[in-house]
């Protein structure tokens, strides 16, 4: 992002910082009123792709580190009544699903941080908040195209229907068409696009309202306690429709629910309305940690280009004089 503006008083002050390094927010004054959600770009900058791929390569390594919570979180969720579920394998669908996390999150930050820029420019200063919610459901229906297959096999793997990445994509194209790899598309979207709409804004107002707060930038440990913030409490919000979702995916063929409202019906009705709170506890615990090491490496990522991009810029200012 770019130089913001932030609204003082019902005026706006231009800061000559981006949102990356805001040093120049100390010398805000003591009795300042600052406006939570007031902040707008003042000149965009083009966004670097580095830092969507290495955004990706964080959601890799997060990935695979919580895989396990996820699979135990799948498996509780999956479970009719109070069937137990089983500890073993649980890795099983890692390499399919990380096959698909680096291009989905690249797609998701590729999409998000420049629909973010341009929104803030055009949106005023005390609706940021919009920008940010819609710039996270974008990114979220961009991403959605590469993640929901790898979801779907990662969940049928997780729940021992398969026994190996292809041999999924094999069997379930087969037996449902390629169609089948979007099985739960609509109810992906239905927990995901609000899931990454209001992570991503309430990290955003978080981290700003902390930053004018505190009037200097934050460090990477903030930066991943808010992440981590955002990112449990917004899984905890969310459960019911990622029970809902896993349901839908797992179900091939079957079609034991017939669509996102029989399946909530169906589900409350046959095991209680607790039921759709299954696995809060591990979806909680693996988005926490997940959101605090996502947010940290990204933050530590946009830093880093941004000093990069100044410095480059001032050699080219050395060299021309």
């Amino acid at each position: 992002m770019g130089p913001i503006a932030l609204a003082i008083g019902g005026k706006k002050s231009s800061i000559e910082q981006s949102d990356m390094s805001m040093p120049g927010v100390q010398n805000l004054p003591t009795g300042s009123r600052v406006s939570f959600a007031s902040v707008s770009i003042g000149q965009e900058k083009p966004f670097d792709f580095v830092q969507s791929l290495i955004g990706g390569t964080a959601g890799v390594v997060v990935e695979t580190v919580l895989y396990p919570i996820d699979t135990i979180k799948t498996r509780l969720q999956a479970a009719h009544g109070g069937g137990k579920i089983n500890l073993k394998g649980l890795y099983s669908g890692l390499a399919g699903n990380l096959a698909g996390v680096l291009p989905a999150s690249a797609a998701f930050l590729g999409v998000y941080e420049p629909t973010k820029q341009k929104l803030l420019r055009l949106l005023p200063d005390n609706l940021s908040a919009i920008a940010h919610l819609t710039a996270g459901a974008a990114g979220g229906v961009a991403a959605s195209l590469v993640r929901v297959p790898t979801e779907v096999v990662k969940q049928r793997m997780q729940t021992g229907q398969f026994g190996s990445a292809p041999d999924a994509v094999r069997l379930i194209v087969s037996k449902e068409g390629f169609k089948g790899l979007y099985a739960g598309y609509r109810s992906f979207l239905l927990r995901d696009l609000p899931f990454d709409a209001i992570q991503f804004c309430l990290y955003e107002q978080l981290r700003l309202g902390y930053k004018i707060a505190a009037k200097r930038e934050l460090n990477d440990p903030e930066n991943a306690v808010i992440g981590a913030f955002a990112g449990a409490l917004t899984g905890a919000i969310t459960t019911p429709l990622d029970v809902i979702k896993t349901r839908l995916m797992i179900q091939g063929s079957g079609n034991h629910y017939k669509g996102i409202v029989d399946c909530v019906k169906t589900v409350v009705r046959e095991e209680g309305a607790p039921a759709l709170l299954k696995g809060v506890g591990p979806r909680v615990l693996w988005i926490g940690i997940g959101g605090s090491i996502f947010f940290g490496v990204l933050e530590s990522t946009k830093r880093f280009l941004e000093e990069s991009r100044v410095k480059r810029n001032e050699d080219s200012g050395k060299k021309q004089g």
